[in-house]
């Protein structure tokens, strides 16, 4: 895979961008979006390099080129010239990998290995379960290259395929490529098994949201877990039951999950049945209920918890959607909240970049206040160490414990 950068043998494609755009990359921001590109000297194509200019001509970045994308352009270097040769590119891939050396002993199996933008490579990400990766793909940019990246990742485990929506079609149409396609290695025989911090799941690696399971909830998956013991949990947004396990597990004495979908509630008892060697998973009773959450919560009269997780989708995928998703973020607050039993811990995350951390930490302690009992915020968090945030369109994730007092 080779680009070259500042060497125009050949009609490379020119872009010059606003001033803007250009103090932005200058500053390490990894996009270019239409409305920035000033002029350029022909038509690009999906996946060429792009050759970014300043107002005095000379050389700002590289980046990838997507002709139907808001984001134009996603850059791959910026400052000075120099050619992106297959060398550039090994390293760049081993040195994310190797942010990842040490992170990790043998009860966890299941992590992300290149996180995007973040780790240098933009609209790409690249997990791994077990013995199976799983590459996504974000923009059709990659698509001429798929070939040239599974050969740079080095090995033969087998490498499955996963497509955003919005570049399905052209993958299909361009490139013969599917959502969920094999590209190395056997056929799936089924489902992906991993450890998370000796738990045992599955990731449906070809069809399951992502790539097939919420690696980035790991950390608080854990701090759940520790707070569980005893205690009566309710999983909102269940899914496939990652929060629900490790409660078990931690010595819950009853674990609900919740979630929408028939798909999500089975992989959930599928989960739990993983782990029926343990004793305390074994001893936990499990029951699962499909329903949407809103409704449930508003409906529900006599349920009571001691511990509440509340992990919803994202609410704001676009920033047109960020003050209905901060209504949203209210209501299941102060549902979730009215569930809580005296001395109970209720875990609210939100995984919408739209809504920021400030403002999502805010709204959970004002639907505290909102009780009138007593609480104390335990503690925050942000992004696990292998999905670093290294700007703020990729800053999505916080959590916060409130523990509401007798």
């Amino acid at each position: 895979m080779e680009f070259v950068a500042g060497r125009l043998n050949r009609p490379s494609l020119r872009l010059r961008v606003t001033a803007a755009a250009e103090n932005r990359v200058r500053g390490g921001h990894p996009w270019v979006f239409a409305q920035s590109v000033r002029e350029q000297n022909r038509a690009g194509k999906t996946g060429e390099l792009a050759i970014l200019f300043d107002r005095k001509d000379r050389f700002l970045a590289a980046g990838l080129y997507d002709a139907q994308s808001p984001i134009r352009v996603r850059v791959l270097h910026a400052g000075k010239a120099r050619a992106l040769d297959t060398a550039w590119w090994r390293q760049r891939a081993e040195e994310a990998l190797a942010r990842r050396e040490g992170m990790f002993d043998g009860t966890t199996t299941g992590y992300r290995c290149i996180n995007g933008e973040s780790d240098g490579w933009p609209g790409l990400a690249l997990d791994r379960y077990g013995g199976t990766l799983v590459l996504k793909l974000y923009t059709a940019a990659w698509l001429p290259r798929l070939e040239d990246i599974a050969a740079l990742l080095g090995t033969r485990e087998r490498l499955v395929l996963r497509l955003s929506r919005n570049i399905q079609e052209a993958a299909a149409e361009g490139f013969g490529i599917k959502d969920g396609q094999v590209l190395r290695g056997e056929p799936c025989a089924g489902p992906a098994v991993f450890l998370e911090n000796g738990l045992r799941f599955e990731a449906d690696v070809e069809r399951g949201q992502k790539t097939g399971f919420f690696l980035d909830q790991r950390e608080n998956r854990r701090e759940a877990a520790a707070l569980a013991a005893g205690r009566s949990v309710l999983n909102l947004f269940s899914y496939t039951g990652g929060f629900s396990v490790y409660a078990a597990g931690g010595g819950a004495e009853s674990v609900w999950s919740l979630d929408i979908s028939e798909h999500a509630i089975a992989a959930a008892r599928r989960n739990f049945a993983l782990n029926g060697d343990r004793p305390a998973i074994a001893n936990c009773r499990h029951e699962t209920i499909q329903a949407n959450a809103f409704d449930w919560l508003r409906e529900t009269r006599y349920n009571r918890f001691d511990l509440i997780v509340l992990d919803p989708p994202s609410l704001a995928r676009r920033e047109a959607d960020r003050a209905e998703a901060v209504g949203a973020y209210g209501r299941l607050l102060d549902g979730a909240l009215a569930l809580l039993r005296g001395n109970g811990i209720l875990i609210a995350a939100s995984c919408s970049a739209h809504v920021t951390a400030a403002e999502f930490f805010g709204l959970a302690r004002e639907a505290a206040r909102r009780t009138g009992r007593p609480f104390e915020e335990m503690k925050t968090t942000r992004h696990a160490a292998d999905h670093p945030a290294s700007f703020p369109e990729a800053d999505y994730l916080k959590c916060v414990y409130l523990h509401l007092l007798r």
